[in-house]
C-alpha cells in the first residue's frame, strides 16, 4: 500500500496536486491549480468537493456532516456507483450501487493539461471480496481533470472472452443555495421511473422544480443538464456522453434526518444530485475486449 509520502513523491506536483492522510488513516489527493481547488478520497476514487476560483461557495457539494471511514461510502461528492446502480437484482445482501465507491482504487498517473488542468487517473483495486460480487475479467479506470471545469471519465474494459452487463452512474451531489429555489431544466418531454410511492412511468413537464422528496430516473436521454439556482446566482451545466438515464434526487425532510449525516438540521436543502447514469432500460452490454466510457463535463456560470 502506497504511503502518503510515497504519492507525494511519485505523483505530487509542485502547484498543483499534494497528498494527505485523514484522521480516518485514508489518504486525500488536494487539488489546488490557477482554476480550481478539489479534494479526492483514494479510497472510492471519491471526488469529494470542487470549486472554480470564480465561484465564492464550492459547485460540488460535501456534507459537513460527512464521514471519512474505511469501508463506507462518503456522504456528498460524486460517488461511482458500479457495477450495478441501486439494489442489486438478485443478491440483497450486497451493497446498493455496487462497492466501487467503498473500496481502494491505485493512482496510475498524474500530469497538467496544455489548459492548466490537474488530471489524475486511477484504477479499481480488484480483491476477493470484489470478485465475489463480480466474477468477470475487466478493468475499471477513472480520469479526472481538475480546472474551470470538471471533467470525469469512468472506463469499463472487457478483459475477458464473455460479454457482461454493467449498471453505473456518477452520482454527483451539486451545492446550490436552496432547494425551493432551483429548477433543473434540459429533460423536458423525457420520460422517468418516479421512485418515490411506487415505481411509475411518467413524462416529464416543464423544467424540474422541488416541494418534496424526488427519486427519478430519466431514461433514454444523452441531454445537458442545467441547474438554475436564483440563490447563488449561478448556472451549473451538466454535460455527459456514454450515457442515457439521468438520476435527479433530493431526499427532504424526513429521509434526511433517517440518514444521519446529511448536515443537519438543513444540509439536505443545500445539495441536489443530478447524476448522469445508465440505468433500468439503459444497462450497457460491455464485449469482450471492448471498453465503455462514461464521461461527463459540469461547468458554473455566473448570472446577473
Amino acid at each position: 500500500m502506497s504511503t502518503v509520502q510515497m504519492l507525494n513523491a511519485q505523483f505530487g506536483i509542485d502547484g498543483h496536486l499534494s497528498f494527505n492522510e485523514d484522521a480516518s488513516g485514508l489518504i486525500i489527493a488536494m487539488i489546488e491549480n490557477s482554476s480550481a481547488k478539489a479534494a479526492l478520497c483514494l479510497q472510492g476514487g471519491h471526488l469529494m468537493t470542487w470549486q472554480p476560483v470564480d465561484q465564492s461557495v464550492p459547485v460540488v457539494w460535501l456534507s459537513r456532516d460527512a464521514k471519512v471511514a474505511a469501508g463506507k461510502s462518503i456522504r456528498g461528492g460524486a460517488p461511482v456507483c458500479w457495477p450495478w446502480f441501486g439494489a442489486h437484482a438478485s443478491e440483497s445482501s450486497f451493497p446498493g450501487h455496487g462497492f466501487a465507491r467503498t473500496v481502494p482504487w491505485r493512482l496510475l498517473e498524474t500530469g497538467v493539461e496544455p489548459g492548466g488542468a490537474t488530471r489524475l487517473r486511477l484504477r479499481l483495486e480488484n480483491s476477493e471480496k470484489t470478485l465475489a460480487q463480480w466474477p468477470h475479467a475487466c478493468q475499471l479506470d477513472l480520469n479526472i481533470y481538475v480546472g474551470e471545469t470538471l471533467r470525469m471519465e469512468l472506463v469499463t474494459e472487457n478483459t475477458g472472452s464473455e460479454a457482461f452487463v454493467i449498471g453505473e452512474a456518477l452520482h454527483t451531489y451539486f451545492q446550490i443555495g436552496d432547494i425551493g429555489a432551483v429548477r433543473v431544466s434540459g429533460l423536458e418531454g423525457c420520460e422517468y421511473w418516479d421512485k418515490v410511492g411506487g415505481s411509475n412511468l411518467r413524462r416529464q413537464t416543464g423544467s424540474i422544480a422541488f416541494a418534496e422528496e424526488t427519486d427519478r430516473v430519466y431514461i433514454n436521454t444523452a441531454a445537458e443538464c442545467v441547474i438554475e439556482d436564483e440563490r447563488l446566482k449561478r448556472r451549473i451545466h451538466v454535460s455527459k456522453s456514454g450515457s442515457q438515464s439521468t438520476v435527479v434526487w433530493t431526499p427532504w425532510v424526513e429521509k434526511a434526518e433517517k440518514m444521519g449525516d446529511m448536515g443537519q438540521p438543513d444540509g439536505w436543502r443545500e445539495m441536489v444530485c443530478v447524476e448522469s447514469a445508465n440505468a433500468l432500460e439503459n444497462l450497457v452490454t460491455v464485449a469482450p475486449g471492448t471498453c465503455h466510457s462514461l464521461v461527463v463535463e459540469y461547468r458554473a456560470v455566473n448570472i446577473a
